[in-house]
Formats: C-alpha cells, structure tokens, sequence
C-alpha cells in the first residue's frame, strides 16, 4: 500500500502540471478558434503542424527516455554516465535535423503544403530540434524523483505560451496562425535555459560502447514509439493527401479542435505514465510488482471511464471551449475519448516486453495496430471525412491492446481483476448510451441532471466496492474516527 501511495502523489504532481497545463493550453483552443473561422482554414494548418512536429520529435529522441530509465537502474551501470551518453545522443540528432531542414527549407516547405509560408517550417523545426534535447534532462528530473521541479518547468513553459498568444492574438488581434509556432520556438528556449543545471551532467562524457548498447534496446521502441504517435497523429498528417475536398483546411480544423476535447484523457494517461515508467522500472525486483502492475491497471482504467462519462455528460458546456462553428465535429470525442482509454491500457499492457527487454514486441504491436489506422484512413477519409480518422484510431489502439494482452500472457502473465474492470465497462456502455438517447429526447437541463446522476451512481459504486471512503486522506480520518 505504500508503494500505490508512493505512486499516486507522484502522479498527482505529474498530474499537476500536465492536467493544468493542458487546461491552461486549452484556453488557446476558444482564442484560435475565435480568431480563426472553420471556413478560414487557419487551425487546420495549426493541427496538421503540431501533428508533424509530434512524430518528429519522437525520431529524434529514438526511445532514449524509456531507455535511460532501464539502465540507470541497472546494476554496474553509472547513471550519469547513462544521462550523459543519451543527452549528447539526442543532441547530435537533433543538430543535424535543424541543419537539414535549414538547408532544404524550399523544398521541404513546397512538400508540405507550405511554399508560401516557409517560416511556418523552420519556426516549428528548431522547436521539436530544442524540444527533443531538453526531453533527456526532464527524464533525468523524472529519474531523480524531482517531480516538482518537473511540473514546475512545465507549467512555465505553459505561462509563457500562453501569455505570449493573448498578447498577438487578443491585444494586438493578430490573425496569422505562424505566430503560434514562433511563440513555441521562444517559450521551449527560455524552458532549456532553465535546465542548466541538469545540461551540466553532460561532463560525464560519451560512451560509445553504451550508446551502442542503449540503442539496441532502443531501435524496437523507436518503431514502437513511430506507430504509437502515428495513431496518434497519422490521420492529421494524411488528410490533406487522402482528402481532396476544396474544404479540406477547414475539414481537418473542425476534426483538430474537437479533437482537442477529447483529450483529456491524454492528460490523464501522461500523467500516468510520468509517474508509473520509473516508479515500476525502479521496482523490478520486488516480489509484489505483478500485483502493482494489476493493482494500477484497474485504478487507472476506473478513473479513465470516470472521466470518459464526465465529458460525455457535460458535453454540452464542455463545447464552449471552441468557437459554434466547430461544433459539427463534436460527434468524434466520445470515439477519440475510447481509443485513448485503449491507448493507456495498452501503455500499460506494455511492461511485460520492456521488463522482459522484448522490446520488438511493441514494435510488432504497435505497428500492427498502425497499419490498421493508416490504411482505415486511406480507403475510407475520402468518403466519410474526418469521422473515418476518429474509428481510424479505434481500431488501432483497440488491435495493438488485445496483442499485447494475449501475447502477455504467454510471457509475462499477470492476474488482472477482470470481472471487476468488466463491471466497470459495462456500466459505462450503459450510461454511455443513456446519456446519448437523453441528449435527443430530454431538454438540455434534463438530461443534464439525468447524466449527473449516472456520475453519481457510478461513483457511488468505485466508493462501494473499489475505493472505499474511509481511505481518503483527511475525509477518511473523520470516517474512521467515528466508526
């Protein structure tokens, strides 16, 4: 029980910057889509930017974050040592791509769609370049258990984000959606200044013998890592080929700004995961880690589904968030919020093959499920739009979690609580669908009440059977006090 308290106060500050943070990002989602019309296409080329960016910048970390946790924690090797071997890994990299995109700037920017804004490009890679560097020093904070430094750095590059765009956009009205990547490229910056300090680390030098072997345990996460943010952002990044609509931009701004609301589960699952990846490397050898891993499983997919009904059921205020034009595509969250429930579930499912180091069983996972979402998205995006993109996603996550889950038990097994979590998913398809047929045949206030209940009543069971009040921290001392 100590170590379930261990990881939820590390995953409450991890949650602390990246749920926050994220809110406070959310707040740009109403000013850019107040300031720039669906019709526009403007945010559209905001979506399909930060798409690319993403997958970016996970070629250029090439699984260093994930491998830095197994070995810093492996017996006879020097962590420094290992942090400096990967910082200067990544950094090399990521010189070398800035180098590359600088030199073939027209070429690059005519092939994305960008010839006439070819700052938009260079703008947005110098920042995934200084992005993926200062992403080894965060992983060492991680390491090094200094979450409040971590979430502190974090929500700062939130401030100054943010600050930054209600001055061009609001103060002086600004319009032009590049504006919004030269921002990033000063806040991410000002960000790896503040890591000073960790860069330091680097005095360690270069081991070329362990960077070798880093990498072959890496090479296995970097395809796994490629797949991953591919379902994550491969529909974004294909629309405008495989759409051919003249209203492609504002197609793919609609599906990138209600899209944006369904991820609140990707913060719950980042917060998560900030938390979970060194706090169960850093316990291999326990006896009671399967029990942890089975234990965590079933707390994280009961407050995912918590969250999943919270949204759907205030979907109604929740949609203020982007401007009445957007709301067309509001249809998708509750797809969006499935798949990135299957997604945590999946990174969950995950430690078996990186505990085991299997690592290319993620690899053949998630590339499987990737395939599934690319091709999803090629044959039917040209008929169905951006609904397509949502089941796209689905069905990826949905096909790499069930692999994961069967080969796992072969081996790996861990006794998960199923008939429990099943009660859990069948109570959230029930209300899930309530909620929906409410939505059609009660007033606004009443199915709002309605949904409220079934939130309710679901929390009434997790404090029944799951999670019991007398747990809780200073509400359960009154409780047990008065028994």
């Amino acid at each position: 029980m100590a170590n379930m308290k261990t990881l939820a106060k590390d995953t409450a500050i991890y949650g602390l910057s990246s749920i926050v943070g994220r809110f406070l990002n959310y707040l740009l989602v109403p000013l850019y889509t107040a300031k720039m019309s669906a019709e526009s296409g403007s945010y559209g080329v905001i979506t399909n930017m930060y798409a690319l960016t993403a997958l970016i910048l996970v070629l250029l970390t090439f699984g260093m974050e994930t491998t830095f946790f197994r070995f810093a924690n492996k017996e006879g090797e020097n962590p420094q040592c290992v942090f400096s071997t990967a910082l200067i890994g990544v950094s090399s990299a990521a010189l070398l791509f800035s180098v590359l995109v600088l030199l073939f700037l027209a070429p690059v920017s005519d092939f994305l769609g960008y010839a006439n804004h070819p700052s938009y490009v260079w703008a947005m890679a110098l920042t995934v370049a200084i992005d993926a560097v200062r992403a080894i020093p965060f992983v060492y904070l991680r390491q090094q258990k200094k979450a409040v430094k971590f979430a502190a750095l974090q929500l700062l590059n939130i401030a100054i984000t943010i600050l930054l765009n209600l001055i061009y956009y609001l103060l002086l009205e600004g319009e032009d959606p590049g504006y919004a990547f030269y921002i990033n490229l000063i806040s991410s910056t000002v960000i790896t200044l503040c890591l000073f300090k960790e860069f330091m680390g680097i005095r360690a030098g270069f081991d070329r013998q362990l960077m070798r072997r880093m990498l072959n345990y890496s090479w296995p996460i970097v395809i796994l890592g490629i797949a991953g943010i591919l379902n994550q952002v491969a529909d974004k990044i294909l629309f405008p080929f495989v759409y051919k609509g003249a209203d492609m931009k504002m197609q793919l701004g609609i599906y990138g700004a209600t899209v944006k609301i369904a991820m609140i589960m990707a913060m719950i699952t980042q917060a998560f995961r900030y938390a979970y990846e060194p706090f169960v490397f850093g316990k291999t050898h326990d006896k009671d880690n399967d029990y942890m891993q089975a234990t965590a499983m079933k707390y994280f997919i009961i407050f995912t589904l918590l969250a999943f009904l919270c949204v759907v059921g205030f979907i109604d205020i929740i949609k203020h968030l982007i401007g009445p034009d957007y709301w067309v595509g509001l249809r998708v969250v509750p797809i969006v919020m499935a798949a990135e429930i299957m997604m945590g579930i999946y990174f969950n499912l995950s430690f078996w093959y990186k505990l085991e180091d299997k690592t290319y069983w993620g690899a053949i996972f998630s590339g499987i499920g990737c395939t599934i979402l690319i091709a999803i998205n090629v044959i039917f995006v040209p008929r169905f739009g951006y609904i397509a993109c949502a089941w796209a996603g689905f069905f990826g996550y949905f096909t790499a979690m069930m692999l994961s889950y069967i080969v796992g038990r072969i081996y790996h097994p861990i006794i998960y609580p199923r008939r429990s979590i099943s009660v859990y998913i069948i109570l959230t398809i029930l209300f899930y669908a309530a909620m929906h047929y409410g939505r059609q045949l009660l007033p606004l206030w009443g199915s709002l009440v309605l949904n409220a209940v079934m939130i309710m009543i679901f929390v009434g069971h997790v404090l029944r059977y799951d999670f019991p009040v007398t747990s809780l921290p200073i509400i359960g001392r009154y409780f047990r006090k008065n028994k």
